[in-house]
């Protein structure tokens, strides 16, 4: 089996840069004509700390975000001496350091004349699913009670709907949270993440876990049939695009090598935690399906792209990872674990990639796609964790076992993270064509006491917004498109009687509005007007149709062209809270 290793981070790998110029010019020292370079000066203390931070490590500049983490990390914020410090021993422009840093949620960038902000910060997730369960009030209370030394901030979904609302003290979660619970935190100084009680490595082999992986690498499994077992099982991308994976596979297998592998783990759509939810709980199944794909597709390196919000996850998939490298099954290429910094945008796959590659995560446009010009300009084969997840059971148990699966003429499983007005909200492996209804009476317990189901987002805050009286619409790919509807990554979010449809559309465009990453006008001005005019007592149906066609024809990636759904949706299902 041909093998390709990349090298992460060396000075002649894909993430080198090209520091050091041919030649020095000497300034010309004469009236009105600069005789030292224009900016800021390296400070000689920055400088050492940035140093002592980095260590060994190579000055790659696909590692700038980790490096901004250390720093951040390390000071509690990113100074204007350490991100100068961190350009002139990278040998980056300021400009370059200063735009990454910037464009990230979880950077706190402190510029010229202001204070550097308290040490420990609450975030209060705002998404959907914790508003319905009280967080605006949870928010204002906070403002309120904490003291001056403790910063409360706003914050897009956290990836913890089941429990929300939810809070993070510094990298604490804290779920059904309470002004009582959230000061508790702050006085014993509970900030870290506690460290998920997954399978181990040790108990994952003796339970014959990477038996599968060892057979590929032998040749005992055939490369044309593994790929078959996942054509026929008919497993699609579940992180929202639903493109089928065994197709993937022959796609990237025939570009030439060194093909690499990039794993979105950033699950930043509101409603959704299946993600967050499987890795804690068995990390290794997710990593064994990872090896088979490198396996299968000749990979020569793998990264692994995770939100910055899963602190517990991070710790328990470095360990994991260590235990495996130290004893593995097999050759092991590569496998990097990078850290997202709270960008919604890197939940798309070319916006992540760049992010990998240390860069604002902006999404490429296409063509090429990331099939054939991906990480780092080679052939990357771009998979979400859960997809990856399945691969194991279903090579082992038969395609049967997964395609057998399904309601309403359809096949499969589907991992659903059910939030919002249920008895027992969480992720539920469900049947693909269930209905709404069918999963909330079967799975969730029914709804709340004193709720009626009322309406329910399919598919996180871009899949739209649907009534009660299309409830038995089956859930799957491509059975919601006529209703103006996708199920994307089956992020469930239940409505009661309760609850309006208008204010959750506000709460959608709010939050769309805060993600964008501002590439592209139609989706960077079109989600501020469309709030704009959202939040008007009297929609202008005919201008807010308008502005939504074009954000849906002329805006670059996803976020912009899936903006509008909610807009649509309540217009066309909702009429009576419109009057």
């Amino acid at each position: 089996m041909e093998e390709q290793h990349v090298k992460p981070g060396s000075a002649s790998g894909p993430g080198s840069s090209n520091g050091g110029s041919a030649g020095e010019v000497k300034p010309i020292s004469m009236r009105g004509i600069r005789n030292r370079p224009k900016g800021r000066p390296v400070d000689p203390q920055a400088l050492a700390q940035v140093c002592e931070l980095l260590g060994d490590a190579p000055r790659a500049r696909d590692l700038l975000i980790e490096y901004l983490h250390l720093v951040q990390d390390r000071y509690g914020h990113l100074s204007a001496p350490h991100l100068v410090a961190l350009a002139a021993e990278m040998r980056l422009a300021p400009t370059e350091v200063y735009e990454v840093a910037t464009f990230y949620h979880h950077f706190d960038v402190v510029k010229e004349g202001e204070g550097v902000p308290p040490k420990l910060t609450v975030r209060v997730c705002d998404s959907i699913s914790c508003e319905l369960a009280g967080s605006k009030r949870l928010l204002d209370n906070l403002k309120k009670t904490v003291g001056r030394d403790v910063r409360v901030l706003h914050a897009p979904c956290i990836g913890r709907c089941e429990v929300a609302p939810a809070v993070v003290v510094h990298q604490n979660p804290i779920g059904h949270a309470t002004v009582e619970a959230v000061h508790k935190a702050i006085r014993a100084q509970a900030v870290r993440c506690p460290v998920p009680k997954a399978i181990d490595y040790a108990a994952y082999r003796a339970a014959g876990g990477y038996r599968l992986f060892a057979e590929c690498m032998s040749g005992e499994r055939d490369i044309e049939s593994m790929i078959a077992a996942l054509e026929e099982s008919g497993l699609r991308g579940l992180g929202g695009a639903g493109f089928p994976a065994g197709r993937k596979w022959r796609i990237v297998r025939q570009e030439p090598a060194p093909r690499l592998m990039a794993i979105n783990i950033d699950e930043g759509e509101p409603g959704t935690f299946k993600d967050r939810w499987y890795l804690e709980r068995d990390p290794h199944r997710f990593l064994e399906g990872m090896l088979i794909a490198a396996a299968v597709c000749g990979i020569g390196g793998i990264w692994i792209y995770l939100r910055d919000e899963y602190h517990g996850v991070r710790e328990l998939l470095e360990r994991e990872i260590a235990k495996l490298q130290a004893d593995p099954p097999w050759g092991l290429p590569p496998i990097n674990l990078r850290r997202g910094a709270g960008a919604y945008i890197c939940g798309e796959e070319s916006a992540m990639i760049e992010s990998i590659e240390g860069k604002r995560g902006m999404p490429r446009l296409r063509p090429p796609y990331v099939a054939q010009v991906g990480l780092f300009d080679r052939p990357t084969l771009e998979h979400n964790m859960e997809t990856l997840y399945w691969v194991r059971d279903i090579v082992e148990k038969g395609t049967g076992w997964f395609a057998g699966h399904g309601r309403h003429e359809r096949r499969g499983l589907r991992s659903f993270s059910v939030s919002g007005r249920v008895k027992t909200p969480g992720v539920h492996l469900a049947p693909a064509g269930i209905t709404v209804r069918e999963l909330i009476d079967e799975y969730c317990g029914g709804m709340l006491p004193g709720h009626r189901f009322y309406g329910y987002l399919p598919g996180g805050a871009s899949g739209g917004i649907l009534p009660a009286s299309l409830g038995d619409v089956p859930l799957d790919f491509d059975t919601l498109n006529a209703y103006g509807c996708f199920i994307g990554s089956a992020a469930v979010v239940v409505l009661s009687d309760r609850d309006r449809a208008v204010d959750v559309a506000r709460n959608l465009l709010a939050f769309f509005k805060d993600e964008s990453c501002g590439q592209c006008t139609p989706c960077r001005v079109g989600t501020a007007k469309a709030l704009e005019l959202l939040r008007q007592p009297v929609w202008d149906a005919p201008l807010l149709e308008a502005l939504s066609q074009a954000m849906a024809d002329a805006s670059i990636c996803g976020l912009g062209q899936a903006a509008p759904n909610p807009i649509r949706c309540v217009i066309k299902y909702f009429p009576e809270e419109l009057q």
